[in-house]
């Protein structure tokens, strides 16, 4: 029986993918699926920016691609950037610790919705695309003790809706409903799709 090869040799040239995105996680994601992006951030500011979570995700997301497209030549420049939606309320990254703590105090025992805003930009061509991915997310019923210890570790400081599901926080999510990948920073199958409308593909982005 022959060996068992988990991508078929393709003649396609390797295309260059920049992250515009300081976020380790994202980092961490597309390496664990095998590609090696390297990493422009964008510098935008992203407090000036409001509104319903999914535009304001999307917004961010085209803001970043569109700031570090004309920096990087013939590449696939990916920008991302990630929201949580309680009740309506768009909750990104925390102020401060105080700011941390109150998310937790409102996010605790209930569920909201981590949207992660993604535009792919092709420099090559200057074709893009862009879309939300969404991702229903049950929060653990955190005691005060446990909110403060949390927020003292400093991680929540670095992430929306002050949580992550990698890391320390992980035991505080319950569940989630849809893409986990998306609560960790960008969707994979997403950015398949993305690629496919730009007229690319995974393949081409691999060694």
């Amino acid at each position: 029986m022959a060996d068992w090869l988990p991508w078929p040799t393709v003649t396609t040239p390797r295309r260059r993918l920049v992250l515009a995105s300081a976020s380790p996680a994202r980092l961490g994601l597309l390496r664990s699926a095998g590609l090696q992006p390297e990493v422009v951030v964008s510098g935008i500011d992203e407090s000036t920016v409001t509104g319903p979570s999914g535009d304001v995700a999307l917004t961010l997301a085209v803001r970043k691609a569109t700031a570090v497209a004309p920096r990087c030549e013939d590449a696939l420049v990916l920008g991302c950037d990630s929201v949580l939606d309680l009740d309506g309320e768009t909750l990104g990254k925390p102020r401060d610790a105080e700011d941390a703590v109150a998310c937790w105090q409102r996010m605790r025992g209930r569920s909201g919705v981590l949207r992660t805003g993604h535009c792919l930009i092709d420099t090559r061509t200057g074709r893009d695309a862009a879309s939300v991915a969404s991702t229903t997310v049950h929060f653990a019923d955190l005691s005060d003790a446990e909110i403060t210890a949390y927020v003292e570790t400093g991680e929540p400081l670095r992430v929306a809706g002050a949580f992550t599901i990698d890391g320390l926080g992980g035991p505080f999510v319950e569940g989630v409903e849809g893409d986990p990948h998306n609560v960790v920073g960008l969707s994979l199958p997403l950015l398949r799709h993305l690629l496919t409308d730009v007229g690319s593909s995974l393949l081409e982005l691999r060694p």
